[in-house]
């Protein structure tokens, strides 16, 4: 899936689908479950975007959809980093109020988008006594009381408050249900701020509040009849944003400009050249102004290599020629981007070829006869390579020099009427191809029709559908399927080969044999003759009487509680008798004390159930691999087929922080993906002795051991497991 040029608004997200947007830490993530939108394409792969109104994209990745309450997270520990994935900018985006994060799947739907907004907190202040206030900046709101205020500190809890955090929304002072305090706030719709109260009974609990951090504006776009909040914008004050984990990529200014591609170096007469595809700035970062080429001497003295290079001006330059360069020596390429902010880091390399071998060229489509005017695409089979051609049948290389004035292309070739096109190509290396010739003949009166396209297929019992397209330009009177060996030749098996499908482009053929590979092609007639046949699709190979079925591999995002997973047989055969068996690593009916082994109820049915409990060592994250066994026919002869379904397990992320011993006071720190995970710490391993258990809340988790329960000898390491999958270990402890 490649990075959409800009994302066309679909709507709020709708409940129990929403989507969150974390500006402050360019995170994202997402509610689903049963019922959602979400839960209809777990497993499948959805690309998310950030656009900026006037700008364009500016980060996107590829998520895996999951089938737990968080179908993903980006940019946090548990999910994935931004620019995962083809054709998506590898830059953790700066996400700005007015920013579309959308998501959108491969059919081309934009399921969810928000419009991340412009709320923040900017200061807070303590009168020193029972009063606290947070002010800001809130705009664009679609409601001016859809915002609220809240101040998360660990340390509330200990006093009359009771939880983590205090609360206040638009209005007038409002008591809290625990008494120990009052909140309101007041919005400005005209100098966009906003003031949030907050007047303590105990002014211990006002200092506690004041001076803990984790100020938080939410904000959100929509309310629906049930006062679900949808598309919220969730501001931290005082968070930094880049990469939320280790390995994601910089944010867009901190690694200079992204680096061309395609870089090539050859040796030429002349000295090397050096040849790429420019670079295209992310956008929302400073435009590339030009490239550093450097080539640097592999021979070392006194601790110094020869350097020799040229500083290119333009975005669009694409090669350059480096000459001056010691005979006899060997050199490495380097390139770089070049911008306001500095350049590509680490420079792209190449290493310098001697070149000998002449380019080929191809032209799509072919020559041939067509009803109307084609487009023609040119290309070279050595990346950066120059073509030229001609329109009117003269030479455009003669002898591997320029003839003339041949056109460079740079663009699809439009082929209105009857035309020779001649081309050629140079590649870096000045090697000239071969001349292509090929003649299109455009008279809507005298061709047959071009090759289809065979599209999505499927097997039946003792069938096969097809299903293809015709270039619309041809007119078509009637198919023929070929049923075809692997090689291409035409099978004899069958009582009419090839067979005529009218003028539909679906058939279905039957009579073929259970098992069997068979290889299919299409071609198109009218009343001119066969037009050229499709590619071959296949192995394709039909199904028997009895079939089983054990559904699509699924994955399965471990929660906090125990999780129902759903086997299904649907599309076996009815009426047979079902086995299902949880199979082990290699393969074999799991041994009944085997860890990951899990109860089937329904194991005799098409859709038996096992519940997915919480994780404990020594259990294994592996997947859970189930077969289904089939079993028809008759008494006398029975016939029994088997299928087998993979449960995917997604684990939640844990890991510690800090783990420091004292005498008498053990503390360890750690963080955690999924709120309300318990996090086991362990001696030594796994299977070590337990130390204590502590609860994940708001990302993170701490395990405090006093006095005797510290113990007095220190442990060299520890491991931690967390009831939703995740583990870590060894970690030394301090």
């Amino acid at each position: 899936m490649s990075v959409l040029a800009g994302s066309t608004s679909a709507a709020v997200p709708v409940f129990p689908d929403n989507l969150l947007v974390f500006p402050n830490r360019d995170f994202v993530s997402t509610v689903g479950g049963p019922g959602s939108v979400f839960a209809r394409h777990v497993a499948e792969t959805a690309l998310v975007d950030v656009t900026r109104p006037g700008v364009g994209v500016t980060g996107a990745s590829n998520v895996t959809i999951g089938a737990g309450d968080v179908p993903f997270e980006i940019n946090h520990p548990g999910g994935v980093c931004w620019g995962v994935g083809a054709g998506t900018p590898k830059v953790t985006p700066d996400i700005q109020p007015g920013d579309l994060v959308a998501v959108h799947f491969a059919d081309g739907t934009t399921v969810a988008d928000v419009t991340t907004q412009d709320a923040f907190a900017t200061n807070v202040a303590y009168n020193n006594t029972d009063t606290v206030t947070v002010t800001g900046r809130v705009a664009g709101l679609a409601d001016p009381a859809f915002i609220e205020q809240r101040t998360v500190n660990p340390g509330l809890t200990a006093t009359a408050v009771g939880r983590r955090n205090i609360r206040a929304i638009p209005g007038p002072l409002v008591a809290d249900l625990s008494g120990a305090y009052q909140s309101g706030m007041t919005v400005d719709t005209v100098a966009h701020t906003f003031t949030a109260t907050y007047v303590f009974v105990d002014p211990a609990v006002a200092r506690i509040a004041a001076n803990g951090g984790g100020e938080r504006v939410l904000t959100w776009q929509a309310v629906d009849a049930a006062g679900n909040r949808q598309g919220i914008t969730i501001a931290e004050f005082g968070e930094l944003g880049g990469p939320g984990m280790g390995g994601c990529p910089n944010g867009p200014l901190g690694s200079g400009p992204v680096g061309p591609t395609s870089v090539s170096a050859a040796i030429v007469p002349a000295g090397i050249k050096v040849s790429w595809t420019p670079a295209v700035a992310v956008p929302g970062t400073p435009a590339i102004t030009g490239y550093r080429v450097a080539a640097v001497a592999q021979t070392v003295t006194a601790g110094e290599q020869v350097e020799i290079g040229r500083r290119i001006t333009g975005q669009s330059a694409a090669s350059t020629t480096i000459t001056g360069l010691a005979a006899g020596e060997n050199y490495d390429i380097f390139v770089s981007s070049v911008s306001s902010v500095g350049e590509t880091f680490p420079a792209i390399n190449a290493i310098p070829v001697t070149d000998t071998t002449p380019p080929t060229i191809a032209a799509n489509p072919a020559g041939g006869t067509y009803p109307t005017a084609r487009s023609v695409t040119l290309t070279a089979n050595e990346p950066n390579s120059e073509i030229y051609y001609t329109t009117n049948g003269t030479e455009p290389v003669i002898g591997g020099l320029l003839n003339g004035t041949p056109t460079l292309y740079r663009a699809p070739i439009n082929i209105p009427s009857t035309t020779t096109l001649k081309a050629a190509a140079f590649d870096p290396a000045g090697n000239a191809s071969t001349v292509l010739t090929e003649i299109y003949t455009i008279d809507a009166g005298a061709v047959v029709p071009g090759a289809p396209t065979i599209g999505t297929t499927s097997v039946g019992v003792g069938s096969v559908t097809l299903n293809w397209s015709t270039d619309p330009a041809f007119t078509v009177t009637g198919y023929t399927v070929q049923v075809n060996n692997a090689d291409g030749t035409p099978r004899t098996d069958l009582p009419t080969n090839p067979i005529p499908a009218g003028t539909a482009t679906t058939a279905t053929i039957t009579g073929l044999t259970e098992g069997t590979a068979y290889y299919f092609t299409v071609t198109a007639h009218n009343a001119n003759g066969a037009g050229p046949a499709s590619a071959q699709a296949g192995p394709l190979s039909p199904l028997g009487a009895v079939v089983a079925n054990a559904g699509p591999d699924q994955t399965i995002t471990r929660r906090t509680t125990a999780t129902t997973v759903t086997l299904t047989g649907a599309g076996s055969t009815t009426g047979a008798t079902y086995t299902w068996e949880q199979l082990d690593a290699a393969g074999n009916p799991m041994a009944s004390t085997d860890p990951d082994l899990v109860t089937l109820t329904g194991a005799t049915t098409l859709s038996p159930t096992f519940s997915l409990g919480l994780f404990r060592f020594p259990q294994t994250n592996r997947p859970k691999v189930f077969r289904l066994t089939v079993t028809g026919g008759t008494i006398v002869s029975p016939v029994v087929r088997t299928d087998t379904v993979s449960i995917s397990l997604v684990s939640d992320s844990v890991s510690v922080t800090r783990a420091v011993w004292r005498l008498l006071d053990f503390r360890i720190d750690g963080i955690g993906s999924v709120d309300g995970a318990l996090v086991t710490v362990h001696s030594g391993s796994l299977s070590g002795p337990v130390l204590g258990q502590a609860t994940v809340t708001l990302g993170a988790w701490t395990l405090r051991l006093r006095n005797a329960a510290a113990g007095t000898t220190r442990p060299a390491s520890i491991w931690i497991e967390s009831t939703v999958g995740g583990t870590a270990g060894p970690i030394t402890v301090n």
